[in-house]
């Protein structure tokens, strides 16, 4: 005695009945111009849903700045320079004590959403590894994200300190750490360039 399967036959009956009692296909013989618009309109709007769908959902404006934010380690002072100088660079003051140029790169921050904010701070400087030929390291590859942005010849120390430290290294990450950190209010720096 084998399995046997059942008979759907009436099941089969039903469907067939009940679709014939709808009428709907005695409707849409009679009305072809209506399922052609009906049809066109469905194509239509898959169309535009298909499309809406790929669109960004943000256009993210890139703003380049022709200056960037130096500090002069003498007179422990901000000043403006033209953007993409490797540093150190020359300063107002002129050179430190052992010849080199006094600039270096400083990064501007303030959690205000007011461009003309007095609340800003100085995250961290940055200047090139003198161990390093400054004619190797290229402008800052932006699409390489943390700490990775300064690994190659470059160093980074907060104003108050004196040594300067790879920013790939446990000190570095500390001081992009403390940089980055949120406010009491929750948020994140932003970075303030300059006029």
């Amino acid at each position: 005695m084998g399995f046997r399967m059942p008979d759907f036959g009436y099941l089969k009956y039903e469907i067939k009945g009940w679709w014939e009692r709808l009428a709907i296909r005695d409707w849409l013989s009679r009305s072809p111009k209506l399922v052609l618009s009906v049809s066109v309109l469905l194509v239509v709007g898959v169309m535009v849903f298909l499309v809406w769908l790929t669109l960004p959902k943000e256009v993210v404006e890139v703003e380049n700045y022709e200056k960037d934010w130096f500090y002069d380690l003498n007179h422990r002072s901000v000043f403006v320079g033209r953007r993409g100088q490797i540093p150190p660079i020359e300063a107002p003051s002129g050179p430190l004590a052992n010849g080199e140029p006094a600039g270096v790169r400083a990064y501007v921050f303030t959690y205000s959403n007011d461009p003309n904010t007095t609340d800003t701070f100085i995250g961290f400087l940055e200047t090139t590894d003198p161990n390093v030929d400054k004619s190797s390291i290229g402008p800052m590859d932006l699409r390489v994200s943390g700490a990775e942005i300064f690994s190659k010849g470059r160093l980074i120390r907060r104003v108050k300190d004196k040594e300067w430290a790879e920013a790939n290294s446990e000190e570095g990450r500390a001081i992009l750490k403390e940089t980055f950190r949120k406010n009491e209010a929750g948020k994140i720096p932003n970075y303030l360039p300059p006029k």
